[in-house]
């Protein structure tokens, strides 16, 4: 029986995505945290709730920053005795934390939305729309820094902040447009209105934040890899008899780790079934840390239960 337990050469690069997360989270907090403060007191100046609602998603979206970043800062630190994986996970708890707080803060929306429906206030909307337009580009420059510098695809700690931040840009378009409706009609209901399109759209995007950091949370296999597949093309390997006891499971963002049991014949060549197994998992699925057991027909382990 042999037994492999890889470290993946390609920690540079996961490191240096980090320092690049790391800036754009950095300059979009700045940016968000100063046009939440123009929209916050805009928002009380012109009485509208589009503008105030946006200003509340901007609080969420500067606090989601900023507990992104302390949460990049926690991952870095070392491995110890008792934390054996470090403390990557803090991203995924900092990911699912905002997708969260998506859902309290449009549950407050909808909330004051409902008592406008009934009795819609007066808005000053043109200057409304002159502060949503500043929120509107704000938001689009933060997003486009976190696009620039960071992995907003990949690293589910970084796109929740990034949702946050896209939330906030449909936000202020919303209120642009229904200040352009009451600008030109008095209908006052179209700020209740966009609040609430508005709110719903960032209920679907906080679902799926909240959905994925669940899913990685109970170890569950990384979204693009089929384990049927992975096991049926470890089968193809010369001497390969079975697969079994087969984990993947993600630690944060950008880091899959995979464990195996590979039966093999007894006239194989143990370190040719190891190396050749490690790097095709490496080469095609791009996890580098692996750990595969090796049994022959003189070993044999009782029943597993996961």
């Amino acid at each position: 029986m042999a037994h492999s337990h890889q470290h993946g050469h390609s920690h540079g690069n996961f490191e240096e995505n980090r320092q690049g997360n790391k800036k754009g989270l950095l300059i979009a907090l700045i940016i968000t945290t100063l046009i939440m403060l123009l929209e916050f007191f805009g928002g009380l100046f012109t009485n509208s709730l589009a503008l105030l609602a946006d200003a509340g998603h901007m609080l969420s979206d500067a606090s989601s920053l900023f507990l992104s970043l302390i949460a990049i800062w926690f991952a870095s630190k070392k491995v110890s005795k008792k934390k054996t994986y470090g403390f990557y996970r803090f991203e995924i708890l900092a990911a699912l934390f905002n997708g969260v707080t998506l859902f309290v803060i449009t549950g407050f929306i909808l909330i004051e939305a409902y008592e406008r429906f009934i009795e819609p206030p007066p808005v000053a909307s043109g200057t409304m729309m002159i502060i949503a337009s500043i929120g509107l580009m704000a938001n689009l420059l933060s997003a486009w820094f976190l696009m620039r510098n960071g992995d907003v695809k990949e690293n589910v700690n970084l796109r929740s902040a990034y949702l946050h931040v896209i939330g906030d840009a449909l936000g202020s378009l919303g209120a642009i447009a229904a200040g352009t409706v009451m600008l030109v009609s008095d209908w006052y209901l179209a700020d209740p209105l966009i609040s609430v399109f508005v709110s719903l759209l960032i209920l679907k995007s906080a679902w799926g934040i909240v959905k994925q950091s669940v899913h990685i949370l109970m170890e569950g296999t990384p979204q693009a890899i089929e384990t049927d597949v992975l096991k049926k093309e470890l089968l193809k390997i010369d001497g390969v008899i079975d697969v079994h006891d087969l984990h993947i499971w993600t630690i944060t963002s950008g880091l899959d780790i995979l464990s195996c049991h590979l039966k093999i014949q007894d006239d194989c060549d143990e370190q040719l079934i190891l190396k050749t197994s490690t790097k095709f998992i490496q080469q095609n699925y791009h996890i580098d840390h692996t750990t595969i057991q090796l049994e022959k027909s003189g070993f044999q382990h009782g029943e597993l239960k996961v």
